[in-house]
């Protein structure tokens, strides 16, 4: 099995220790080297009961939800059946059964056909590739299958019911095979939809919305903060809309856009530049790659008139690149400085100089200051 010394340690972890999210040692047991600072999402819009949950546990909630509010659904992939190398799915078999939850063999490319093949048949499929490094092989299913299928057959036919997760992203001494972030890759692909949460709360509501779209979803899941990630997750089921962006925080000099990990980044760099350069920034989640949210993000554009975009992912061709583009088509006259990109380089993704690749809070704010100043 094709697994790190990351995963290695998570499949010999105490499920106890796994599950205990008071213990600070053990959250950050699988990382070293954290780039960022966690921001509890304090945003609960959502009527009831909360609990606290680390992101690992708020995605196993909304699958259990998922899987109790459809009985047609069923949840595969590699080493599933046990929970997953980051425990996702943990315990879910012995609720669900074997012929809901159930290991696949290890072949992405046949992962994403078998899901694709059922969500047309009506099942609602819900797939885990092990990391998203190994997403590539499924590519051709993904973006010649499952997002053309509606379309080539005039709407007879889709399968909308498959929705696929994925963790992705830096998480300390992943390297070039486990720390990349192929949200880009996808946005390119209309018949798509395409999420990444930056944290346990919105996990849960992001992935219960893509199992309940009519079209085929990947939930990009930044590794690094299953257990890093605690908030006050509502118990009941609800959704977070696909495709509506997030004011994290409100601002008026500058404007900071990310998503996943990135978006404490820039939460801490907009504390940074308040206390040095008394400046208040702007910080935009994007929640959604595909679709984004464009209207939010130009109007918070058109307010500040300084934008910094932030993402792990390399420069070139990477998403920030998009938005770049149509905040300078939307908004050039309201600009008063250049639009900065901070990001990864153009390089395979390290693995002792991680942190020189990722965009931390410094680089972040050296952008941030360079705007305020020009």
């Amino acid at each position: 099995m094709r697994v790190s010394k990351l995963s290695t340690r998570l499949l010999n972890a105490r499920v106890s220790a796994i599950l205990n999210p008071a213990d600070k040692s053990v959250l950050r047991s699988h990382v070293r080297c954290i780039q960022f600072t966690y921001y509890a999402d304090k945003n609960n819009n959502v009527p009831g009961e909360t609990e606290k949950m680390n992101m690992f546990q708020a995605i196993n909630n909304g699958l259990r939800i998922a899987m109790t509010r459809d009985s047609d659904a069923v949840i595969f992939g590699e080493d599933v059946a046990f929970g997953g190398v980051f425990r996702c799915t943990l315990g879910l078999q012995k609720e669900f059964g074997q012929d809901r939850v159930f290991n696949t063999p290890l072949c992405e490319q046949g992962i994403a056909g078998f899901g694709i093949g059922l969500a047309t048949a009506g099942v609602t499929a819900i797939a885990e590739i092990q990391f998203a490094d190994y997403i590539f092989p499924a590519f051709d299913q993904l973006v010649n299958e499952a997002a053309k299928v509606r379309y080539r057959s005039g709407g007879e036919y889709n399968c909308g019911k498959l929705t696929l997760r994925a963790p992705c992203g830096a998480v300390g001494h992943g390297g070039l095979y486990h720390s990349q972030s192929p949200e880009a890759y996808f946005a390119h692909t209309p018949g798509l939809k395409v999420v990444v949460p930056r944290g346990a709360r919105q996990a849960k509501g992001l992935l219960l919305s893509c199992v309940e779209e009519p079209d085929p979803c990947i939930v990009f899941e930044p590794k690094i903060l299953y257990r890093t990630a605690i908030d006050e997750v509502p118990t009941a089921h609800y959704t977070i809309e696909i495709g509506k962006a997030e004011v994290v925080r409100e601002g008026d000099a500058a404007t900071l856009v990310g998503w996943g990990t990135q978006v404490h980044v820039l939460l801490e760099v907009a504390d940074l530049v308040q206390e040095e350069l008394g400046a208040s920034c702007e910080v935009i989640d994007l929640v959604s790659i595909l679709p984004w949210d464009a209207e939010l993000v130009c109007k918070s554009a058109k307010k500040t008139g300084r934008v910094v975009v932030a993402h792990e992912a390399p420069l070139t061709s990477g998403f920030g690149a998009e938005i770049v583009s149509t905040i300078q088509e939307e908004c050039f006259l309201h600009l008063e400085a250049p639009i900065q990109r901070i990001t990864g380089w153009d390089s395979p993704f390290p693995h002792v100089f991680e942190p020189f690749y990722l965009p931390d809070k410094w680089r972040c704010f050296a952008a941030v200051r360079h705007v305020l100043k020009y």
